[in-house]
């Protein structure tokens, strides 16, 4: 799942040596965070107008880690 999230955003941003995700242990109901670090450049990148693009990713990912049976939510930094 992380190496998905790497792939996803390294084709949105110009800097993709900033690029990186930080992955917490499962909390007490499951959910697996993974954090998502980019350029302050490439926030709007990132994010998109009106957050469309955050949940286009957050969508993709959601539905790969419920064919992994994995419970997972994605925050930008």
């Amino acid at each position: 799942m992380k190496e998905l999230l790497l792939c996803i955003a390294t084709g949105l941003v110009e800097d993709t040596s900033a690029v990186s995700v930080d992955v917490d242990e499962p909390d007490a109901e499951g959910v697996i965070v993974y954090h998502l670090h980019v350029a302050p450049d490439d926030m709007g990148r990132v994010i998109g107008k009106q957050g469309r693009i955050a949940k286009a990713i957050r969508t993709v990912m959601r539905a790969g880690a419920g064919r992994a049976n994995q419970k997972i939510m994605v925050e930008i930094d």
